[in-house]
């Protein structure tokens, strides 16, 4: 019975490390395509720009921003297995503030639009120093990326613990 159990035991190890290998697998191989995406938008945007238009308008330059960040954050996540939430709100104040600008420029007119998305601006801001001052009085433990053990505690960086694992 003891044998049949170690048996069991290792095809159970077996069975683990290739769902994880596959899930690692999947991971890399995702990130490598959305990086690859949003680096062909960000080129496709810029020879349009540099093509089509005669000059990049402000709408043009925060898309701009907005790949950047995009792109920051797969290399971010890429790398150590964490997403900073503060870059997916940056992401969304810079698509809030685009489309303000825009709004602004073809209407021509104050009306409530601008107040809801001047307050979504505002609450996404309120959001950010919410969070960093959770990560740094609260921060979360920086484990290593391929044994899953905490690291010393020497090595942990503060500032940006606000990370979802």
């Amino acid at each position: 019975m003891s044998e049949e159990r170690t048996r069991v035991e290792k095809v159970e190890t077996l069975l683990d490390r290739l769902g994880h290998y596959a899930v690692e697998s999947f991971h890399y191989i995702a990130l490598f395509i959305i990086g690859c995406m949003v680096a062909w938008s960000a080129v496709h945007t810029v020879l349009e720009i540099l093509t089509v238009k005669q000059y990049a308008s402000i709408d043009d330059i925060l898309l701009l921003f907005i790949y950047l960040e995009l792109g920051a954050m797969v290399g971010i996540y890429f790398k150590t297995n964490h997403m900073p939430v503060r870059f997916l709100i940056y992401v969304a104040i810079t698509a809030l503030t685009r489309l303000l600008i825009s709004d602004i420029q073809h209407d021509h007119k104050a009306d409530m639009d601008l107040v809801i998305i001047t307050g979504s601006i505002l609450v996404l801001a309120a959001a950010i120093l919410v969070v960093r001052f959770a990560s740094w009085h609260y921060p979360s433990v920086i484990r290593d990326k391929h044994s899953e053990k905490p690291l010393p505690h020497d090595l942990t960086p503060r500032p940006q613990d606000d990370e979802l694992a």
